[in-house]
């Protein structure tokens, strides 16, 4: 789920998914196609504006997204899972705003706390983080979630 330049869709093709990366932006489309191809590996890139793309039930073993939140979007995750599919879902809190190291600038692109874990509170959750990191010598309040569609 918006995919951006591509290096989370490559690295989960280089390691054995077949992926479909789905991103209004074209010109990042073309990069990730471009690392793809570098790396020797096949993405299915397709332009979509997520506001109305349809997720295919059942369809997929995995689904990634990152530092995107359309709240409307996780009943489509959710049902876009296999049984047995995982999500893997990590983006801003509400208190990243008082870093102002970045990201977007309205509260509805963020988490509440514990909000995430909430959204996927009937699966399998495999790994739960919440609170400030260290990245890239920034820091930041981002909420982690890795959980399994039982």
């Amino acid at each position: 789920m918006a995919t951006g330049e591509g290096r989370n869709a490559v690295f989960l093709a280089q390691n054995g998914f077949e992926v479909d990366a789905v991103d209004i932006s074209e010109k990042g489309l073309r990069k990730a196609r471009k690392l793809a191809r570098e790396k020797g590996v096949k993405v299915n890139a397709l332009l979509v504006d997520l506001d109305h793309y349809q997720i295919e039930r059942k369809r997929y073993d995995l689904i990634a997204n990152f530092y995107f939140l359309k709240r409307r979007l996780i009943p489509k995750i959710r049902e876009g899972l296999k049984k047995g599919g995982k999500v893997i879902f990590e983006t801003y809190l509400l208190e990243h705003r008082k870093l102002a190291t970045g990201g977007p600038k309205q509260a509805k692109y963020f988490l509440k706390p514990n909000e995430l874990l909430r959204l996927f509170k009937d699966f399998r959750i495999l790994f739960y983080r919440e609170g400030i990191i260290r990245e890239g010598g920034k820091r930041k309040a981002v909420a982690s979630l890795i959980a399994q569609k039982i």
